[in-house]
């Protein structure tokens, strides 16, 4: 069974500036198309949507020229890219424009929990998130647990705007946290607009001793909240290689939904994403 990623991540530092990669030692490497695809290949892992990388901000648009690049190259299995941009810039609808004129960006984030909570709350950022109307390029939420409520309330004043929740609502398993976390998941698959992704979870697990019967609680749950029609499944690489290699995260994922029919573990695994973001085929 094929598997599209949604949330891949490709550093290359002699290209473009990364500023947060100054903090996490391990990352601090080149992540490349081709050492990727040597793995991902081998998981059955068939195509892959690149995550913005939180680039410099006036890296943004480049990055994406990079991944344009890449996509080029034989066996690449690129299909598409998340942008990042900035909704709290006054510019933003000029810079919404310019990207909607091309097919290959897929989406658009920017990562909230690395902001000021108010933030995101202001009334020129929701709005221009709420730019996104029809335009059929989701936004991703990028939020710790105790933020999930203000996704919530990006989804209800944006209903025509499809939202995708990063990595399970980045619920701290390292410390076996499930409340708030699982009542706020509970809360926002209420909202039809929003699916779940279920992705690089083990990066927030303890990097020498997790096992299944750690992540397992999260991923199931996330799953029984949204349904199998609102899931998607994303590597989240280099990032899960903090405590995991990619081979080992897709095992693992595939160990999770053992008990799941043939349907239900397609569409999280492909089907979904092909809806989401539009993919051919």
């Amino acid at each position: 069974m094929t598997i599209i990623d949604t949330h891949l991540h490709l550093v290359y530092r002699d290209v473009l500036h990364y500023p947060w990669i100054d903090g996490v030692p391990a990352l601090q490497q080149d992540f490349s198309i081709e050492r990727y695809r040597r793995e991902a290949a081998r998981c059955g892992i068939g195509g892959a949507i690149h995550m913005e990388v939180d680039v410099a901000e006036s890296d943004i648009e480049k990055e994406t020229a990079n991944v344009k690049r890449l996509a080029a190259l034989p066996g690449a299995d690129l299909i598409g890219a998340i942008s990042a941009c900035r909704p709290e810039n006054a510019d933003f609808p000029a810079f919404l424009e310019r990207q909607l004129a091309d097919p290959f960006i897929r989406g658009f984030r920017r990562i909230l929990h690395q902001l000021p909570d108010e933030l995101g709350q202001t009334p020129m950022f929701r709005a221009h998130v709420g730019r996104l109307k029809g335009t059929g390029r989701p936004f991703d939420l990028c939020v710790l647990p105790h933020q999930i409520p203000f996704a919530i309330a990006f989804a209800d004043l944006c209903p025509d705007v499809q939202f995708v929740l990063d990595h399970c609502g980045v619920p701290a398993i390292k410390d076996r946290a499930e409340h708030p976390w699982r009542e706020h998941m509970s809360e926002i698959a209420k909202r039809p607009n929003v699916v779940v992704k279920i992705s690089g979870v083990v990066a927030y697990a303890e990097p020498e001793t997790w096992t299944l019967r750690d992540i397992r609680p999260y991923v199931e749950h996330s799953i029984e909240s949204f349904g199998w029609d609102r899931v998607v499944w994303g590597s989240d690489w280099p990032v899960c290689t903090l405590t995991a290699t990619l081979s080992t995260w897709v095992a693992a994922t595939r160990a999770i939904l053992q008990g799941a029919s043939h349907e239900e573990q397609a569409k999280l695994l492909s089907g979904n994403a092909k809806r989401v973001w539009r993919l051919p085929g």
